[in-house]
């Protein structure tokens, strides 16, 4: 050795205590040169190998004596990461919402397994986004979760962002790629971007073909869009109204994009209230995505199989923590509005529209121009609207025959987008086509614009009399001059001639409607949650509302499809709603469409009692019925003396449908789910006071402040970070301007997962523990196992207590643990190995960890196991109470 320089004092393998991560590290090799002695260190903790020196490190003999502070945070941190390893459901503490019993048993069976991949299928209006977004955060505090996908259909995907950060915390980024050039630069991946996106389900599903398109620009379309978002890594993926990606058949483009989200992601999650909608192919299709082995053909959708995979919850069925029915009951009125003498003109001018109407389509359907057609049908029920909606669009129907030139493309067969268009966006569609005039269009529509310009100037609609009588009425009946209504039209005109009527008459009134941002429809809801009295909603606008401190809905148009109107009341009928829901449906009196509706109504209930369905959507596809719907209401208006005829028919048709269904739909007979009090158990659990225990003795410990304000804790970290402020249990959060601190927070996350190990040779804490007996005397230990697979890392904890006789005390040990993690201990002194049997416990605690490592053992996964201690401790009792 040259003179200066420095002998290496360790050797490889060798224990040393590290000053600066006051932690025992192993070397891993040591280097000399040029008089320079440096050893390659592995940090247990954090996993990780670096470079020190001598300075940095010394004999394991000389570590520092744990604060009691510091040994209470270990204590408690191991305590933690035993909860997370055992089937204690965390997230439920960890979130902003507190969530029912049902949503709790969804998310007790979906973690329940290594499986995740469910159909999330309870009814409307009982809260699948909240069980999905408990199912997500377990799986993140879990630590098998980073990366997440949420496909939603387009108005709901501002929706998901909210929710997911306003009840669980957690930052989604929307990314909409309408188009080639909107997507970054070339060579960037925009779904490796962000770990958490949302993505509405149309904009990303791959193209077999589009007008004016070549294969290549098709190819670069599907490759940026579907082949990139399918293989960008996911962990979870989440896809809402899951059943259109069941699709018509195997081939169409939702299904295939369906089929890509199933391979793209270990853990899958679909949420429908509708999963079967009377088609057991589309069904079959569905389910496969969750597991294509089990349902491979119509013969696998039998019950055993399909409960394995199913989380449903009716609302008949739904409880509170009390065990009463989250629901109320509901009432439903038609509303008969009469033509008075006073509105011969709208009379008159719903007349002459609906022989316009009659004429067109019949045109329309032996020219074969079903554009025409489509236009007709709009506007019958543009005129059943109000004077204002029929008005402005025979000026646009007008201003389009008065072109000189015609720009448009056909409606050849309207595909399921279409269908499930509301008809405003349908009649928008359509506009965008420039559908040209036939024969001797221009004049009808001259006359009929010039008699609905005279019926909007002579007085207002009969509808909209009867709307304020009515609200007036409602005010008188519940004596509540600040009641809420919710009333709900067809078209934006309509929309904007209601707002325009009640605004009159004193009363304040927001409107909603597709053409609104997600900002606009917050604030709009917003403003109708306080001060004002109603909200006025077209279909599209109404899409993912939460309005159940509202109980009173108004159909001011009545939609075909009754499926609509269950969706509508579905915005206030919810869980939290406190007064039964009312409903009132406003019909022309005497009118073709009154009959139809009156029928389906009285009909289609008795139907659904009969066979205990709670709504048309539970025997229906969406699609189906849209179409199945308008179909019945052309026919009776094209033709009145069959009506009674094509009704009879299609309610036969339905309970034949129904009957089948039935039958389908004892497979997801739904659970009794979680008791109430096994609920309550749950969120009771000690969580989050462990939490606040971890983190306040961590921060003293390690040199940071801990210090109380008004609302609650003000933490200062040791590297200066800090956040003012936070509470740890969510009912103190409650109320006041304190934020809710959870292990979702990576800091929290980092106390518990990067513990460090007690390594052999180290000297050992002896404390004095009150309330154990004075014979109460040995080692106590807490050990960590951990069992790694290629696809997983499982983490046990498990104490152990080993007399000074050779005894291994079980209960004793459990007892020893809670008192650590309350403090009730007294630090004496620190003694070397010499005076406690390692080598004995450890044996001891091999045998156990075996056993253990035996119960988790797979053949077709092997793992490999590790185990080690990470607190050793000798602990005495002074207390002469019983053992």
């Amino acid at each position: 050795m040259r003179e200066g320089d420095h002998e290496q004092r360790y050797s490889p393998g060798e224990w040393v205590w590290s000053i600066n991560h006051r932690e025992p590290v192993q070397i891993v090799r040591t280097q000399q040169l040029w008089g320079v002695a440096a050893y390659r260190i592995w940090i247990p903790s954090n996993d990780t190998v670096v470079w020190m020196q001598d300075d940095d490190i010394k004999p394991l003999a000389a570590s520092e004596v744990p604060s009691r502070e510091r040994l209470i945070y270990l204590a408690t941190a191991l305590k933690i990461s035993e909860t997370l390893s055992q089937e204690m459901l965390i997230s439920p503490l960890s979130s902003d919402v507190i969530p029912l019993p049902h949503q709790l048993y969804a998310l007790s069976r979906a973690v329940s397994g290594e499986r995740v991949r469910y159909l999330l299928a309870d009814e409307v209006g009982l809260g699948k986004t909240v069980e999905a977004g408990l199912i997500m955060k377990e799986l993140k505090l879990r630590g098998k979760v980073k990366r997440v996908l949420v496909v939603a259909p387009k108005g709901l995907v501002e929706q998901w962002t909210q929710e997911m950060v306003n009840h669980f915390g957690e930052e989604f980024k929307i990314l909409i790629p309408e188009s080639t050039s909107g997507l970054p630069g070339e060579g960037v991946d925009m779904w490796g971007l962000f770990d958490q996106i949302v993505v509405p389900l149309d904009s990303v599903k791959p193209l077999k073909r589009r007008k004016g398109w070549s294969r290549r620009k098709i190819a670069e379309y599907n490759r940026e869009r579907f082949d990139g978002l399918t293989s960008a890594g996911w962990d979870l993926i989440i896809v809402d109204e899951a059943h259109k990606l069941a699709g018509s058949t195997s081939t169409v483009a939702r299904h295939k994009l369906g089929e890509g989200l199933a391979r793209a992601s270990p853990y899958l999650l679909l949420l429908s209230a509708t999963p079967h909608q009377g088609k057991t192919d589309a069904f079959l299709r569905l389910m496969s995505l969750l597991d294509r082995k089990v349902f491979n053909d119509t013969g696998s959708i039998e019950q055993a199989a399909v409960r394995k995979y199913v989380i449903r919850t009716e609302k008949r069925r739904a409880i509170d923590f009390r065990g009463e029915s989250l629901f109320k009951p509901r009432d439903t009125r038609i509303i008969s509005v009469e033509w008075e003498d006073q509105h011969q003109k709208q009379r008159e001018l719903y007349e002459r529209v609906t022989t316009y109407v009659r004429s067109g389509y019949n045109r329309a359907i032996k020219e074969r121009k079903n554009y025409i057609g489509f236009l007709m049908v709009l506007m019958q029920r543009l005129v059943s609207s109000s004077t204002r909606a029929i008005e402005s669009t025979l000026e646009r129907r007008l201003s389009v025959i008065e072109g000189k030139e015609y720009v448009y493309s056909r409606v050849a067969n309207p595909d399921e987008e279409w269908w499930e268009m509301d008809v405003q966006e349908r009649m928008e569609d359509l506009f965008s086509r420039m559908i040209p005039a036939f024969k001797d269009e221009r004049d009808d529509v001259n006359s009929l614009l010039s008699l609905a310009r005279r019926s909007a100037n002579e007085r207002p609609d009969a509808k909209a009399e009867v709307l304020v009588d009515l609200m007036y009425r409602m005010r008188r009946e519940e004596n509540n001059p600040d009641l809420k209504f919710l009333v709900f039209t067809e078209f934006v005109p309509t929309q904007e001639m209601v707002k325009d009527f009640l605004s009159a008459r004193g009363f304040s009134v927001v409107c909603l409607n597709g053409s609104m941002n997600f900002k606009e429809r917050r604030e709009a809801q917003k403003s109708f949650a306080s001060e004002t009295n109603v909200m006025v909603s077209t279909e599209a606008g109404g899409e993912g509302l939460n309005l159940q401190f509202c109980h009173i809905v108004i159909n001011y148009d009545i939609p075909w499809n009754p499926m609509r109107l269950e969706q509508r009341i579905g915005r206030v009928d919810r869980i939290g709603q406190k007064h039964p829901v009312k409903v009132f449906n406003f019909v022309f009196h005497d009118t073709i469409e009154k009959r139809v509706h009156e029928v389906l109504e009285e009909k289609l209930a008795v139907i659904l009692h009969d066979l205990g369905f709670d709504k048309i959507g539970d025997v229906l596809d969406s699609g189906e019925a849209e179409r199945g719907f308008e179909d019945l209401y052309v026919d009776a208006i094209m033709e009145p003396g069959r009506a009674e005829e094509k009704l009879n028919a299609f309610i036969e048709s339905f309970r034949t449908i129904a009957e089948d269904e039935h039958e389908n739909l004892e497979f997801l007979e739904a659970d009794d789910g979680l008791k109430p009090e096994i609920a309550s158990e749950i969120l009771s659990h000690p969580l989050p006071s462990w939490i606040e225990r971890m983190v306040t003795n961590y921060l003293l410990s390690e040199g940071g402040k801990v210090g109380r304000s008004l609302s609650g804790y003000d933490l200062v970290w040791h590297d200066g970070y800090s956040v003012n402020d936070v509470v740890f249990d969510k009912r103190e959060a409650e109320g006041s301007d304190a934020d809710l601190l959870t292990l979702n927070n990576p800091r929290l996350q980092d106390m518990f997962r990067s513990i460090p190990r007690y390594a052999p040779g180290q000297p050992v804490v002896r404390v004095k523990l009150n309330g154990l007996p004075r014979e109460i005397e040995g080692c106590w230990s807490l050990w960590r196992m951990v069992v790694r697979r290629d696809d997983r890392k499982d983490v046990y904890v498990f104490p152990h207590f080993y007399h000074t006789d050779g005894k291994v005390l079980v209960p004793t040990a459990n007892r020893v643990w809670d008192a650590m993690m309350r403090g009730e201990f007294e630090i004496m002194d620190q003694e070397t190995e010499g005076g406690a049997p390692y080598h004995e416990v450890e044996e001891s605690v091999m045998m156990i960890g075996y056993d253990r490592f035996l119960e988790l053992k797979d053949e077709a996964n092997p793992a490999i196991p590790e185990l080690y201690p990470v607190l050793f401790i000798h602990v005495e009792g002074f207390d002469d109470g019983l053992a």
